[in-house]
């Protein structure tokens, strides 16, 4: 699905999928609609919500550009002169061809009720009308969750809406279907219109909301229990897919895989100890790389190089804001940056930044890795002579480069869980990142960024970023400006599946 339906100088009009959050629930959950949006180019960086849709519910919001926007939408919905139409499925027979539903609703618990009377209690009303097999409604006020809530005590419960005693389904199927409203430039009635459809996979149309083909071909497309698929991990890679489970697959796992259509199908088994190198299931073997794309960018995966494929999907949006030096709103980086990436690997991160007109130093303790992030570099027509790459360990390095005067503008700190080496001994993200942080800030300029980033599930967002702030402080530095940035939502953070990616941008005196 097109997440943009419409965009001028004073609005963004969406279409919403279902399944994500208008704005985040949390401060270290994953982005909303309205963050992912903000967080992602600089046009989009004054956007105002001036209204809301249910994480379950899909279709058009409007989002405010300039304040002349805010200001003449936010009057229309308080005059109630915005024209909203909703559509919705129900199993129940309705008794009405049309029906004005009226009430005061009030917050009950978890959900919300019609109440007689009560102070916290607002008057709502809804005009349901019936259209074939689909119910129409048009709330003539924006209560939360409103149209549910009549529509369940009207005896018409929306179909997959278990909250309010609808018969299961793969979804909530609600659906805002049009907007129609005064342009607040121009004064002259504007409409927009989206179709629903119910039958589709809402994981499918997440992604493809937020995935542009022909940009990116690399991202996840099953997240466990987040997707409905506890233990089972899927990713798209090109043409192939990679699957990882901490148990042999399921049958009904391996039929869901025959479904999905790829050139060929390789599975990983996930152990305490560590990844074992993926083994193909069927369909054509690849060579020895697939070639993926990524924010127009070409990377080489080798799925026959251990547990690690070469690039870690999951920091993708972080490679992006390197590679476009675009933070977040008031947080960008300055042009031709001086970046040393600490944990190289493949150098994924200094593919970006060279990409976005940087000087990169790449420093990694395998001198295999450090090979294929030059290989990296030629895919992207990137001279690897004209940036550094150091093979040691970080530490010792960290300490060589401070005797040699080195100075950077990025640091990117983007060590594994758990490492050792000679030099420095065991690593353990847990123990050791304030430590790592201490280390690396000397060769930081003032008002020079630091990424901190860790993948150490057990390690809560609040002591991570207290660990990596306190380090910063103890160098007598302070934080000039902040930006945590969660999993992207094809990592989808639920309580069954709890965030594990943590990543904070650091602007530090």
């Amino acid at each position: 699905m097109d997440l943009i339906v419409f965009e001028d100088r004073d609005l963004l009009v969406v279409n919403k999928p279902a399944g994500w959050n208008t704005h985040s629930p949390a401060p270290y959950a994953g982005e909303g609609l309205y963050e992912w949006l903000k967080n992602r180019h600089l046009r989009w960086a004054s956007l105002s919500i001036l209204h809301r849709l249910d994480k379950e519910t899909s279709g058009l919001m409007v989002f405010g550009k300039t304040s002349v926007a805010n200001r003449s939408l936010t009057a229309q919905f308080a005059r109630r002169q915005v024209q909203k139409k909703y559509i919705l499925l129900t199993d129940r027979k309705p008794t009405f061809r049309e029906w004005r539903a009226r009430s005061l609703i009030a917050r009950s618990g978890s959900k919300y009720a019609s109440v007689p009377s009560g102070v916290d209690a607002v008057p709502a009303e809804t005009m349901f009308s019936v259209k074939g097999d689909v119910i129409e409604a048009a709330p003539q006020t924006g209560r939360t969750h409103q149209i549910r809530v009549h529509a369940a005590e009207n005896g018409f419960p929306i179909l997959g809406d278990i909250l309010y005693g609808g018969a299961p389904a793969a979804r909530l199927c609600l659906h805002s279907a049009e907007l129609q409203f005064e342009h607040p430039a121009s004064g002259k009635q504007v409409s927009f219109a989206v179709g629903a459809d119910f039958a589709a996979d809402s994981r499918v149309a997440l992604r493809a909301a937020i995935i542009d083909p022909a940009l990116t071909d690399a991202y996840r497309l099953i997240h466990g229990a987040a997707d409905g698929w506890p233990g089972l991990y899927l990713d798209r890679l090109g043409e192939d897919l990679l699957t990882q489970t901490t148990a042999p697959l399921t049958e009904s796992q391996r039929r869901h895989l025959e479904k999905m259509g790829a050139r060929a199908v390789y599975h990983q088994l996930m152990q305490r100890k560590g990844r074992t190198p993926p083994q193909r299931l069927w369909g054509a073997p690849a060579s020895s790389e697939i070639l993926v794309r990524e924010n127009g960018l070409r990377f080489a995966l080798r799925l026959d190089e251990g547990g690690s494929t070469g690039l870690f999907l999951d920091q993708r949006e972080n490679r992006r804001r390197l590679k476009e030096r675009y933070i977040a709103p008031g947080f960008e980086l300055g042009a031709a940056p001086e970046v040393l990436n600490a944990f190289a690997y493949t150098c994924g991160f200094s593919v970006c930044a060279a990409a976005g007109g940087g000087h990169v130093t790449s420093l990694d303790l395998s001198k295999s890795y450090l090979e294929w992030g030059r290989h990296n570099f030629v895919l992207n027509g990137l001279d690897p002579s004209a940036h550094d790459f150091i093979f040691g360990d970080a530490l010792d390095w960290f300490r060589r480069l401070v005797n040699k005067k080195r100075l950077f503008d990025v640091i990117v700190l983007d060590p594994p869980t758990f490492s050792r080496s000679k030099e420095s001994g065991i690593f353990q993200a847990e123990k050791d990142y304030g430590k790592l942080v201490d280390s690396a800030l000397p060769l930081l300029k003032r008002g020079g960024t630091l990424l901190a980033s860790t993948n150490a599930a057990g390690f809560a967002p609040e002591d991570f970023l207290a660990a990596v702030t306190d380090a910063i402080a103890k160098r007598r530095r302070n934080v000039l400006q902040q930006h945590y940035a969660p999993q992207p939502p094809d990592f989808p953070i639920e309580r069954n599946e709890p965030a594990y990616l943590k990543t904070v941008w650091l602007r530090v005196s």
